[in-house]
């Protein structure tokens, strides 16, 4: 498989573009014409310098205008192509893109312009040149990969070519079976870009909002099966216009891009496995049955707080490490890790962030194919010296700079907590009624978002929800969710715009640490409740006036409302009558908190009416010594996720 992306892509000057593309693993790059013209060196330099980083140029882009046009325009035409043509050979690329004519002089007719194409072929092979047709989705006369087809198969010239590009397919809803007519040998390159679903002027929407495979919502896999089934065996390039993108790191850009195109022709390749296109062999998408552990890096003290919150919240002290300063605290199914170690990743983590939850293990079929799929799409594997007798479990670091562990029941990874603590892997009994984590909530800065949604999307068997934008007083913050599709495992995506947020106050004050709260399941969150307050818990106080509104808002009875304003427990009922109630501590350090829910009826949601309520309720119990930071400007996070 040779992959490719175009400069235009990613952020930076030419060089720096064409270094990050290398160091992301691209065989290829698209010149584009910007690019080119604001560089400050010769077309054999440029040429050069590519070839210096192991890439070559898989196409120069893009051409503008060109067919159907009226004399004496058609001989203009035609001359700007031949000054374009020395410009390719002295960078040393043999193909050309060339869009759909968009200009207001231009004729069309199939005929026509096929002519055109057929005459621009004639020059285009006596120089050992290639030119490839795409059709906009916004052209004057073709914006549809058939017509486009229809002019390449009439200009018959074998110089001529058809570029498709996923985004002009998909974008006006074209069905992309037809694409499978279509012979593999008459494609000059095809060009790949998603795009989250919106309602608005193509043109701009292409220009702005692209983002790689896997990012955003059209059905990117179903077009490139069509591809694959065509017998087409040449590069796959991304062309993504992205105003975020513009302003990011060109190297997690290119890096975000090869992952995306690894990821997925993965999966095309396991449904159309008799495709031309040679994919690399890794593991499928990886089916998580569960979080296994949530570790803490701390100090002492620090350590010594998160001990007595955790204990008002029913767990208790299993043991201690065999040799190491780390305890493990366990309710339910769920198991809590508490590292004070002095060295050593743990430490290092909260050197930079503060006491945090910097890793997550996650209970998988398969450990070792785990880390060898997320290796092979992109991704760090992370290994920390220790004596012979600890056991190591596959890890790898994840987007935000934390680690995430694997566990399965193969060889001694099944024994993990006898072999490192002495004890046996079984269900601890809780007092307080927590079974499981729910879920796992994630604060970033906005513009990285994307990049977290692909790496679990592209090595985890889960799924996007629709993204949430929760207006808050200090800003916007957008909320995603990624889970599988029993709920094993649940992640919760929260970018921040600005740190007026009570999420970006969060990442400001803990330099980025990104597990902002634990939400744990309970079986009877009543019960949970008055344990809790038993064992001298401080729920977050919640306002009287929320509860008024309750019951007028959604009919509750009273009863019902006075046992949830007693206990500070907020509720939310979707459509099909499923119920979710949802309790909250007061924060831990730069903001932290613990969420307990139960859920009832099938509730599939994360209480997002709530958000307010339990934002302006956050806003009042905060640390008197942030209090004067955050009265600057009002804060809030997120939906309830």
């Amino acid at each position: 498989m040779k992959t490719s992306i175009a400069t235009v892509s990613i952020s930076g000057d030419l060089r720096e573009k064409l270094a990050a593309i290398s160091a992301a693993g691209f065989d290829g790059v698209e010149i584009f014409e910007n690019d080119f013209l604001a560089f400050d060196g010769s077309p054999r330099e440029v040429g050069a310098m590519v070839r210096d980083h192991g890439l070559e140029i898989t196409v120069f882009q893009p051409f503008r205008d060109f067919e159907g046009m009226p004399e004496p325009l058609r001989a203009r035409t035609f001359d700007r192509v031949e000054r374009k043509f020395d410009v390719m050979q002295e960078l040393g690329t043999d193909l050309m893109l060339i869009c759909s004519n968009v200009s207001t002089q231009s004729l069309g007719g199939i005929d026509r312009m096929a002519a055109d194409f057929a005459e621009l072929g004639e020059r285009a092979a006596k120089r050992g040149l290639r030119v490839g047709y795409e059709a906009l989705a916004w052209g004057r006369h073709v914006n549809d990969h058939r017509d486009a087809w229809e002019v390449v198969r009439r200009a018959d010239h074998p110089a001529v070519g058809l570029v498709l590009d996923s985004f002009h397919t998909l974008a006006r809803n074209i069905d992309v079976e037809t694409i499978r007519a279509i012979p593999g040998d008459r494609i000059s390159i095809v060009q790949l870009a998603d795009a989250p679903r919106m309602d608005m002027d193509l043109l701009y929407w292409s220009r702005h909002f692209r983002n790689m495979p896997g990012e955003g919502d059209l059905p990117v896999t179903d077009f490139m099966c069509a591809v694959a089934a065509t017998g087409y065996a040449g590069p796959l390039s991304l062309e993504i216009f992205n105003d975020q993108f513009r302003g990011g790191s060109p190297k997690s850009i290119a890096i975000d891009g090869h992952r995306s195109l690894v990821a997925l022709m993965d999966q095309v390749k396991r449904s159309e496995p008799a495709m031309s296109i040679e994919v690399p062999d890794l593991p499928d998408r990886v089916a998580v049955k569960g979080v296994e552990f949530v570790e803490f890096a701390a100090s002492d003290q620090e350590a010594e707080e998160l001990a007595g919150l955790l204990a008002a919240m029913g767990f208790h002290e299993a043991a201690r490490h065999r040799h190491k300063d780390v305890a493990l605290f366990r309710q339910g199914g769920i198991n809590i890790v508490v590292n004070t170690e002095k060295e050593g990743l743990a430490h290092a983590s909260y050197v930079v962030h503060g006491a945090n939850a910097y890793a997550i293990g996650l209970k998988v079929g398969d450990a070792a194919a785990t880390v060898d799929r997320a290796r092979a799409l992109g991704a760090t594997p992370f290994e920390q010296p220790g004596r012979p007798s600890d056991l190591a479990i596959p890890a790898i670091r994840g987007v935000g700079g934390g680690l995430i562990y694997f566990v399965d029941d193969a060889s001694n990874l099944s024994r993990v907590w006898e072999i490192e603590f002495g004890v046996a892997d079984a269900t601890a009994d809780g007092e307080a009624g927590l079974v499981a984590i729910d879920h796992v909530a994630q604060t970033m800065n906005y513009e990285e978002m994307l990049t977290w949604i692909l790496f679990y999307v592209s090595i985890f068997r889960t799924r996007k929800l629709p993204m949430v934008d929760v207006v808050d007083p200090g800003g916007l913050v957008r909320s995603q969710v990624i889970e599988s599709d029993d709920g094993a495992l649940r992640l919760t995506l929260n970018g921040a715009e600005n740190r007026k947020t009570l999420a970006g106050h969060f990442i400001a004050e803990s330099f980025g640490s990104s597990v902002q709260h634990l939400a744990f399941a309970s079986t009877d969150i009543f019960r949970t409740a008055d344990a809790l307050a038993a064992r001298g818990f401080e729920a977050l106080g919640i306002s009287p006036n929320y509860y008024d509104d309750l019951e007028a808002r959604l009919a509750l009875e009273p009863e019902i409302v006075d046992r949830m304003r007693a206990r500070n427990i907020l509720y939310d009922r979707d459509e099909q009558g499923g119920e979710y109630f949802q309790l909250y501590s007061r924060n831990f350090g730069e903001g932290f908190f613990f969420e307990i829910v139960e859920r009832r009826g099938g509730y599939t949601g994360y209480g997002a009416p709530n958000a307010p309520f339990r934002i302006a309720a956050q806003k009042r119990s905060i640390a008197p010594r942030n209090e004067a930071a955050l009265m600057a400007s009002p804060t809030a996070a997120g939906d309830d996720r």
